[in-house]
């Protein structure tokens, strides 16, 4: 979505991404003034009862059981989905703490091209038809879709801003702006962003969103409720960047790193 707008021009009033550092770095300054951070998530490992040894993973022997023959996993594209690269990082961040050489290779090579999809939500119909066993997703989208899964200890689940110091040992490269260039993205806990286009076409609209999302009451709790926890007050960086924020927000924000 950040490349549509900024590449293909789209008109979009409000962008949300599941990592805040693309607003930052894709939209921030000529199509964005600010970034506000309003939740986080965590990812998981998610199966169904019809996963190959469903019975048998747990939070000890998961790696295991993606190394097996015959067992089917994906993940998103680290091209096209924050959950693509996240997902990698998991599995770089497993092998150190796991202390288990080669472990990261050892996964990938049992997970071939065609188990990608260009976004994680498409993961989820693959796994309910049984056409896949087993799929990274955030936590949030286990919870709403109802969907068994595997919570990871917080150095791996990339859900604790605390471990980022560890997370930062994780690294994957991503497409660039432009065709032949990489990006480099570099583990970090997940935080979602949220900004007002420049070119905004229905600002009232879009600031009565942001407020009711913002509100602890209202988006929030709602956030909270469907598995995915709200930062209580949303978050900017700088005192700068919150005095070019709406008036109607800022009640409901901090300046906080």
């Amino acid at each position: 979505m950040a490349r549509m707008i900024s590449e293909l021009h789209k008109p979009a009033d409000i962008m949300a991404s599941a990592d805040f550092n693309i607003i930052d770095k894709t939209l921030i300054p000529e199509y964005a003034v600010w970034n506000i951070r309003f939740a986080t998530n965590q990812l998981v490992l998610c199966y169904t009862d019809k996963s190959r040894f469903a019975n048998q993973i747990n939070a000890n022997n998961w790696y295991e059981i993606l190394k097996r023959k015959g067992v089917i996993w994906g993940q998103a594209d680290p091209n096209l989905d924050p959950c693509g690269y996240r997902s990698l990082m998991v599995l770089q961040l497993a092998e150190k703490y796991y202390k288990f050489p080669g472990l990261y290779d050892q996964l990938i090579s049992n997970r071939p091209e065609k188990n990608i999809r260009p976004k994680s939500v498409e993961l989820v119909s693959l796994l309910k038809t049984g056409n896949m066993d087993y799929a990274w997703e955030y936590l949030s989208v286990a919870v709403q879709h109802g969907l068994k899964y595997i919570q990871l200890p917080d150095e791996i689940n990339l859900g604790n801003y605390k471990k980022d110091e560890f997370y930062q040992q994780a690294a994957v490269k991503v497409t660039g702006k432009k065709p032949g260039t990489w990006i480099t993205r570099t583990g970090k806990s997940c935080t979602y962003g949220i900004t007002i286009l420049k070119n905004v076409q229905n600002p009232e609209a879009a600031e009565a969103f942001l407020e009711y999302l913002m509100d602890p009451d209202g988006g929030l709790k709602t956030l909270k409720d469907m598995g995915q926890p709200p930062f209580v007050p949303c978050r900017v960086p700088t005192e700068k960047m919150k005095s070019k924020l709406p008036l109607s927000l800022l009640k409901w924000i901090e300046v906080r790193n």
